[in-house]
């Protein structure tokens, strides 16, 4: 895993806004219309083409495919694993219901927009492998290609991967007797494609958005305690997914839910981050931008991760169609560095995704590049400050 050496290095959180005509065609795929499945690989390569020279127009130096091949940052599962079926009504978010009039106005925002939502996703009703690893490896087989059509590539490429807890959260249990049995298979099936990112050359990033998301989720009417052991398990879990490969290769992303929200109910970072720790990770990607939690960055102070981490710290809100100031961006990175102790510890990023689901961003697409330029040009005065 590269370090800043001798700059602030930028990178981002995994999804891209995708073209249109391909978020049509998971929007209607998953409304259960028949697509064909060729029109719909080629579109996901033709976006994947396009979304590499953006980035690096926009300066980004660790980047992704945008997840451009996928529906959704975990549902894209439902295609590669067995035992998935049916659907259920997700549970709601804590903060929302709290606030009515919010509620409503956030619901008719969605009503009639092409989206693959993430609140009707399937339940596990039958034994969950890995139906087949060739799928993993043709993702990883079409982002080497299109990497490799490129004149200049990234200082290092990655592709994102759920966590077990965020598909134990959001996936149903109706077969397994226990969460620890559900949750080891997961592991054991998600490690397939964690192995395969990794053997591909690329840095894996684990997506575990239920480290901090499902306490005003799946915990809400329940004891913080019962949280923290969720997570304890949780955290196990990707331990043993990842046995064997070596923490340098793999980094963490845990935030709180990437809508916008009151995100009043959220726990406070300060008590997962101590079971984060835990996990056998190079690094971790945290949201430090927006208005709830950029003043716990002080957090890295007061507990700092192990000698041999990096944090990339959130310094792009993913949620506003604000264009960050590069000043701004610089003072959150310069802050980042000094809670962390180390400038070559801080990579700059961005808060979570900007299109996690299928049609589901709420930033305009030129106003995300516009966004990874300012993260480019903020890392730039940065890093003047703080290698000179």
């Amino acid at each position: 895993m590269h370090r800043s050496a001798e700059r602030i290095l930028t990178t981002h959180t995994g999804s891209l806004p995708r073209p249109m005509e391909l978020t049509r065609l998971y929007a209607r795929r998953a409304r259960g219309e028949a697509v064909d499945d060729s029109v719909l690989e080629e579109e996901g390569r033709r976006a994947l083409r396009r979304v590499l020279p953006k980035q690096l127009d926009a300066g980004i130096d660790i980047g992704n495919n945008g997840e451009q091949q996928r529906e959704g940052f975990f549902l894209y599962l439902r295609h590669r694993l067995s035992g998935l079926g049916g659907s259920w009504q997700r549970s709601p978010r804590g903060d929302i219901e709290r606030y009515p009039i919010f509620k409503e106005a956030l619901q008719s925002q969605l009503a009639g927009k092409e989206v693959v939502s993430n609140f009707t996703p399937p339940k596990a009703v039958g034994d969950i492998r890995y139906l087949d690893p060739a799928l993993v490896e043709a993702e990883c087989r079409d982002f080497r290609a299109a990497l490799d059509e490129i004149e200049r590539g990234f200082i290092e490429p990655f592709l994102t991967a759920p966590s077990p807890g965020i598909v134990a959260s959001a996936v149903l249990n109706e077969h397994y007797a226990s969460e620890e049995a559900y949750l080891a298979a997961l592991a054991a099936a998600l490690k397939v494609e964690y192995d395969a990112i990794v053997a591909n050359g690329f840095l894996l990033q684990l997506d575990c958005p239920d480290l901090a998301l499902e306490r005003h989720v799946s915990y809400m009417d329940k004891p913080l305690g019962d949280f923290l052991e969720f997570v304890e398990r949780v955290v196990a879990a990707i331990n043993a997914a990842l046995a064997g490969i070596p923490r340098e290769r793999v980094r963490m992303h845990v935030c709180w839910g990437n809508y916008e929200g009151p995100h009043d109910c959220d726990v406070p970072f300060a008590e997962i981050w101590p079971v984060l720790r835990q996990a056998e990770v190079g690094g971790f990607v945290l949201p430090f931008a927006n208005p709830r939690h950029a003043h716990e960055v002080r957090c890295l102070e007061a507990l700092p991760p192990a000698e041999d981490q990096i944090i990339v710290a959130g310094v792009i809100d993913s949620l506003t169609n604000f264009v960050e100031h590069p000043e701004v961006v610089a003072e959150r990175i310069e802050r980042a560095a000094q809670a962390v102790g180390d400038p070559q510890r801080v990579i700059a990023g961005t808060d979570c995704g900007f299109d996690t689901s299928a049609g589901a961003g709420r930033v305009a697409e030129d106003v995300v590049w516009a966004k990874l330029t300012a993260l480019r040009d903020g890392a730039r005065i940065a890093s003047d400050r703080l290698f000179t």
